[in-house]
């Protein structure tokens, strides 16, 4: 194929008939093909561009001004050579898979500086395809991403720092009120009862804390099912199958999960207590529906001690599950004394549950 040829399917422009056709042609392409370095050479990218088999031909003035290396000593396969040693295989696969497959190709690497440092960078291609969607060309770009992934791992290390002062706050106030119990020996089951509080609070600081890669919990999503399975697993009747958890399973993030860990170690603790999971034949149902922005949880528990009715009075727990979904969640609860045991239907907004993109902390 001609260059002629070749320029005429990647811009799409049809080739003139004739010997002033064939110039015609010719200069339309010259002309497009002078606008695009223009267009390129203006960006604050550094732009490339390869021929269908990845064989890289082009680079804007950008590329060069940030690599430092002669014009022409990239092309072909030399760009693999101006990546970190370390990061050369995996660009070259994620490479290769695109030009196999056709689909767009991005990957971080780190790239070699004129100063002679790497920098870390975004690069991105699309394929260029003619009428019968035959890639004709591939046009990509690099994108200097160093400053934010550097300021990304700095907030990362501040986050680990911040969550471990944390969980040191928690153990301290757990040792105080234990301090505080051994002296004050009537005071031994309230402390019990808040001791656990917290440490439910912990796990789910713990849980939903913001998480690079490497600290994200293992085999846990941050969903409502995985916050949920954490909080319940110190019950035996969860790895019994008497405690289930089915239905939707809406995302969560740090703002809800706390509320949500108060809330059914609350409902938990009073059913190992009173309900259906101080009975080794009871069982509790957690099932969730979500329609559109409405999320229905319902706690449901049977085959435990019969329900005479709602009790004379509220305990503090109680309370503390009706603030955490009417005022925290912004939700609504509905406590049903069934004889065969305890129903708690509960509605929130799944906005309340994981913020919106954009929407503020």
């Amino acid at each position: 194929m001609s260059e002629l040829d070749f320029l005429s399917q990647a811009f799409g422009v049809t080739r003139g008939q004739g010997e002033e056709g064939v110039v015609a042609t010719r200069d339309t392409l010259q002309r497009m093909n002078s606008a695009f370095r223009i267009l390129t050479d203006a960006m604050p990218q550094m732009v490339w561009s390869t021929l269908p088999d990845g064989y890289h031909d082009y680079y804007n003035a950008r590329w060069y001004e940030f690599t430092g290396v002669p014009p022409g000593s990239t092309d072909g396969e030399g760009w693999n050579d101006m990546f970190h040693p370390d990061d050369q295989d995996y660009a070259w696969g994620i490479w290769r898979n695109s030009l196999a497959t056709g689909e767009p190709y991005e990957v971080n690497y780190r790239l070699r500086h004129h100063s002679g440092e790497y920098r870390w960078t975004l690069g991105r291609a699309l394929p260029l395809r003619n009428e019968s969607g035959e890639i004709v060309r591939w046009i990509g770009t690099c994108t200097d991403i160093h400053e934010s992934k550097m300021m990304a791992e700095e907030n990362e290390v501040l986050s680990r720092e911040l969550s471990h002062r944390i969980k040191n706050i928690f153990a301290v106030i757990n040792g105080l009120i234990g301090m505080s119990a051994r002296q004050n020996p009537q005071l031994r089951p309230m402390a019990a009862e808040l001791q656990d509080r917290i440490a439910a609070l912990g796990r789910a600081h713990e849980f939903a804390r913001p998480h690079s890669e490497q600290s994200r919990p293992v085999n846990i999503a941050s969903t409502l099912s995985g916050l949920l399975t954490e909080i319940l697993s110190a019950y035996p009747a969860l790895g019994a199958g008497r405690l289930t958890i089915s239905g939707d399973d809406p995302e969560i993030d740090d703002r809800s999960a706390t509320p949500i860990a108060l809330v059914f170690h609350e409902l938990a603790t009073n059913s190992a207590k009173y309900g259906a999971l101080s009975s080794e034949d009871g069982s509790v149902q957690i099932v969730v529906a979500q329609d559109d922005d409405v999320v229905a949880i319902s706690w449901i528990e049977d085959k435990g001690p019969v329900v005479a009715g709602e009790p004379d009075e509220t305990g503090f727990g109680t309370r503390l599950v009706q603030l955490a979904i009417t005022q925290q969640l912004a939700g609504a609860i509905e406590r049903h004394w069934l004889p065969e045991g305890l129903r708690v239907d509960m509605k929130v907004s799944a906005s309340r549950l994981k913020r919106v993109d954009g929407a503020p902390v």
